[in-house]
């Protein structure tokens, strides 16, 4: 397989332009053009939700895993989230380094390197710390909806020289760690020959087809169990999230009466119409908080908040912990061997 170069420096922030061009710029990724396609991307958010919750793919992830020694994570292609972790089998370097945000930000651009070559088929490519990660693309007909990721492997096992070399790299990104825990997790990652590691790709090529017809069925299930208005709304509301949106305003784009859109919004959702344009923009604010160049208060305007109090406040009550909190810990949680 080709091997990219990636950037070892976090791409910096033109801090010049508008925040909701930031965002965009820095996940690399365009601002969303038209309704149709806000409207298929929630969508493919809720498909891969319920394809990573069927039990189809929970034994498949639970056989991969033990059987390759490989963590594996099925992912929307929109998230820019870290896929790995806290799966099962995570890399000890990976686990070590994810709780530093400038070494997110530098994993998050190798996801988004990874993402754009592998549309059509498996791709793998080496990150700065000298470690594979490969991406499977689940398609739906001509349609990308996923990935599942895999990797957080040596090739050959790794030198001295080349564990100075990844130190080198992580003191340019000025992030302070202990040397000798570094060097132990570096060290205890896995190794794995390039001929098992194709073999392992492999099955999750054979198993991206499988989700691919598992995926229509998940589909006509979606579409016969939401009634189109519900599916709308959502769209409308994932496109207009960063403005001031009101349950009127959503009603009338959905050609209904304000009375009628609450009820049934609530009864296909569970919760209000308030509590679910907090979640969006919650989630949108979660992956910002991965860019350590973006200040905590230009995240909150740019989901849609009006004040950074709010934001701070419906933070807590939905994670647990503030957003500086959750900025400072993103990756500590949840940590598997």
């Amino acid at each position: 397989m080709p091997r990219f170069h990636v950037p070892t420096m976090p791409v910096p922030v033109n801090r010049t332009l508008p925040a909701v061009r930031l965002s965009a710029s820095w996940l690399g990724v365009g601002p969303v053009q038209d309704r149709a396609s806000v409207k298929a991307a929630g969508g493919d958010r809720s498909l891969i939700d319920a394809l990573t919750h069927s039990k189809v793919y929970q034994d498949y992830e639970k056989a991969f895993t033990e059987a390759t020694g490989l963590p594996v994570a099925l992912r929307p292609v929109e998230s820019w989230q870290l896929p790995l972790h806290g799966k099962r089998h995570e890399a000890p370097y990976c686990a070590f380094m994810s709780e530093k945000s400038r070494a997110c930000a530098s994993c998050l651009q190798v996801q988004e390197k990874l993402s754009r070559a592998a549309t059509l088929e498996p791709h793998t490519i080496v990150c700065p710390a000298g470690l594979c990660e490969t991406a499977v693309p689940v398609r739906v007909g001509e349609r990308l909806v996923g990935f599942l990721m895999t990797g957080q492997v040596f090739r050959s096992k790794p030198t001295q020289s080349q564990f100075d070399r990844t130190a080198g790299i992580v003191s340019q990104w000025g992030i302070e760690v202990d040397r000798d825990q570094m060097k132990d997790a570096y060290f205890a990652t896995r190794v794995m020959p390039a001929k098992r590691q194709e073999s392992a790709i492999t099955l999750l090529r054979i198993f991206a087809q499988h989700l691919s017809m598992l995926s229509n069925q998940v589909m006509v299930r979606q579409q016969n169990a939401e009634p189109p208005m519900i599916t709308k709304a959502k769209a409308y509301i994932e496109e207009h999230q960063t403005e001031e949106l009101s349950l009127g305003q959503v009603a009338r784009a959905v050609a209904t009466s304000t009375f009628y859109f609450c009820k049934m919004f609530r009864k296909m959702t569970g919760i209000n119409f308030t509590d679910y344009l907090a979640r969006v923009r919650i989630e949108k604010s979660k992956n910002l908080l991965l860019n350590p160049n973006l200040r905590v208060s230009e995240i909150a305007y740019e989901v849609g908040f009006q004040s950074l109090t709010h934001f701070n406040r419906v933070f807590k009550k939905l994670l647990g912990q503030s957003p500086t909190d959750y900025r400072a810990h993103l990756t500590v949680a949840g940590h598997r061997a």
